[in-house]
């Protein structure tokens, strides 16, 4: 097997059949990324990205306890057909029961609100071809960048349900503000959010 130093630094790259990723994954304690064969092997968080992460989990787990919506961290891998990619987001709730890809329980094909906290060798990827990724599921409507060095948000969300081209993006970036998820009709305030984060 031979890995491949790529750029940013913290992320290495190999190659392996689906099979063999989902096998190494059922035992591997490290993260990894499949892209159509390719495997990437990210790096781990930080304390306030893990933090900010998990801010969100409660408050939102909170507000949509009484509802028809699903929340799930980092732990279960989302399946993207068009791209033969699997990957893992920071957040992402579905609606109703979760859709698997075939008989697997580890791989959800029905995300619609996806979080993902900004990391500095992960953001152009977030930003880019994941989210580009992304807007081949179906389901997927709403999109949050969160960052962790400032109170910054960006919000993109999909204008046409039946078209991934027209999605509207706003940017929230004082702690004062209210982020209003339209997927799921909820506020959440920033202060929520960035809860005993130090810039």
């Amino acid at each position: 097997m031979v890995f491949a130093q790529t750029s940013p630094p913290n992320v290495i790259t190999t190659r392996l059949t689906l099979d063999e990723y989902r096998a190494m994954e059922e035992t591997n304690p490290e993260r990894h990324e499949y892209r159509n064969g390719e495997i990437i092997t990210m790096s781990g968080g930080s304390e306030s990205h893990s933090a900010i992460a998990s801010n969100f989990l409660i408050y939102l787990g909170f507000l949509l306890r009484d509802t028809d919506f699903r929340l799930y961290n980092s732990d279960l891998r989302v399946w993207i057909p068009e791209y033969q990619c699997g990957t893992y987001t920071d957040l992402m709730v579905i609606n109703g029961e979760p859709e698997f890809n075939g008989n697997r329980n580890d791989e959800i094909l029905n995300p619609m609100l996806i979080v993902e906290v900004l990391s500095p060798s992960t953001e152009a990827y977030d930003r880019g071809d994941k989210f580009r990724k992304y807007r081949s599921i179906a389901s997927f409507c709403e999109y949050l960048l969160v960052s962790q060095t400032e109170p910054y948000i960006e919000q993109y969300h999909n204008l046409d349900r039946n078209s991934n081209d027209r999605w509207l993006w706003q940017v929230h970036s004082h702690l004062e503000r209210t982020i209003m998820l339209h997927s799921l009709n909820v506020e959440i305030p920033l202060t929520e959010i960035y809860r005993r984060i130090n810039f």
